[in-house]
């Protein structure tokens, strides 16, 4: 099959109502190949699209690792280049997928949970621009979720975004925060109870409709669903 028509074939896998279903079977493609086209759907126009294509990408670079540990390796290399300044490109989608691999694979976690960290780190690899900020928090978020433990040293980083102008910002950094909140959090979070803001948020593979202070209570009482 020719790069163009797997393209297609992923496309109309991302787009089935039955996801789950359409997931495994693009598991199945040898990873090698199917890395290339789930990038150019990182850059989908279609929200549904873009994010199952991240839930894609963990799984299929999960599964890669599993057989050919160093190819994965070149795929979270290649997240970290999209990310990097002088590549020339903005990255979107890379730190969610990141988030999404580590948060499956131990082994790819291992390696790479403290540099998806330290793109929410402002001594770190810090990332200026709002949307990549955004993917950012989600994907560490998407680890805390998995992997409370080694997203535990993001938690001073979060904290930070929960006043931020931008409902997107302080929801999902509320959310990302949740599974590894402590004492000195909870004031943060009791400040934004009130807070109505609307804001989408993809969990268990779903786009859904919440507002930062339903994330903010459900952070408190420690309910928060895994991502």
């Amino acid at each position: 099959m020719g790069n163009r028509e797997l393209k297609a074939r992923i496309g109309k896998l991302l787009g089935r109502d039955d996801f789950e279903n359409a997931l495994e079977t693009i598991r199945r493609i040898p990873g090698r190949q199917a890395v290339n086209p789930l990038f150019s759907f990182l850059y989908s126009g279609e929200e549904k699209i873009r994010w199952r294509a991240v839930s894609a990408m963990g799984a299929v670079v999960g599964h890669l690792a599993d057989t050919a540990m160093e190819s994965a390796r070149v795929v979270m290399r290649r997240f970290m280049w999209n990310l990097n300044d002088e590549s020339g490109g903005i990255g979107w989608g890379s730190p969610e997928a990141m988030g999404e691999i580590t948060a499956g694979h131990a082994g790819l976690a291992d390696e790479f949970a403290c540099i998806l960290i330290s793109y929410i780190d402002p001594h770190g690899n810090f990332l200026e621009h709002e949307l990549l900020q955004r993917g950012s928090l989600w994907g560490v978020g998407r680890l805390a979720h998995a992997r409370p433990l080694l997203a535990k040293p993001a938690a001073p980083f979060l904290t930070a975004f929960f006043a931020s102008p931008d409902p997107f910002l302080r929801g999902t950094a509320i959310w990302a925060a949740g599974p590894i909140s402590d004492a000195d959090m909870r004031p943060l979070l009791e400040a934004r109870l009130s807070d109505a803001a609307p804001l989408r948020l993809y969990r268990q593979r779903q786009i859904t409709l919440t507002t930062v202070a339903e994330l903010a209570k459900a952070a408190l009482a420690g309910t928060l669903a895994d991502a």
